[in-house]
């Protein structure tokens, strides 16, 4: 992960749906054996989402194992030849019954974010990250993250990506007005620790840089 242009050792996380029409995968991880036997116990893989330009480093290698499966694109996507369909306005019909978007258009990137009706889950990529202090070994590392915003329990939008919104801010507004508006019970983030509870709060607390 990149964050002010230095590489960072962030740990990803994917997140798994299984819709009526296959396994829904969230910026996915590494292909490696056992992740994959477990995914193909719930179903057929068939949706790869690649929420950001920051998180498409595996979809490549997922359509490789699994060629049936449909590579999902958020807008201004580099390589877009990668991908058979770009995330535009809304979800596409086979998602609609149980996931909701909404895109987050910046200066440098674009990020969608997903709303999972029946368990009430709302998925970020980068818009909040939260990693746990006792996961950074270099104390140097740790500082430079609490710094910038992202350490638990005070994860919000790096510094980087507010930049990136700058001029955006009243649509970036409204997105949180719409992610308040569904009332998510909790939210799976890409990064660090996730909120199993107090969703709305979170949401709040998070972007009082933004309110």
């Amino acid at each position: 992960m990149s964050w002010l242009g230095v590489g960072l050792p962030f740990s990803t996380r994917m997140t798994v749906i299984r819709l009526a029409g296959g396994i829904w995968l969230h910026s996915p991880t590494p292909p490696v054996d056992r992740l994959c036997a477990a995914i193909e116990r719930l179903g057929e893989v068939r949706f790869l989402v690649a929420p950001s330009r920051l998180h498409d480093t595996w979809i490549g290698a997922w359509r490789q194992r699994y060629p049936r499966a449909l590579a999902w694109a958020a807008p201004g996507m580099r390589g877009a030849a990668r991908f058979d369909r770009a995330l535009l306005d809304g979800p596409p019909p086979e998602w609609r019954p149980d996931i909701d978007l909404v895109a987050v258009r910046g200066d440098l990137l674009t990020e969608v974010e997903f709303w999972h009706r029946p368990s009430r889950t709302l998925i970020l990529t980068d818009l909040i990250e939260n990693v746990e202090p006792a996961r950074v070994s270099c104390r140097h590392l740790r500082l430079l993250m609490r710094l910038g915003g992202v350490l638990d329990p005070d994860g919000k939008t790096p510094y980087d990506l507010r930049l990136t919104f700058l001029r955006h801010r009243p649509a970036l507004r409204a997105t949180l007005a719409t992610m308040l508006a569904w009332h998510p019970e909790r939210i799976v983030l890409a990064h660090g620790r996730w909120y199993r509870e107090n969703a709305e709060a979170e949401l709040r607390r998070a972007f009082r840089w933004l309110l």
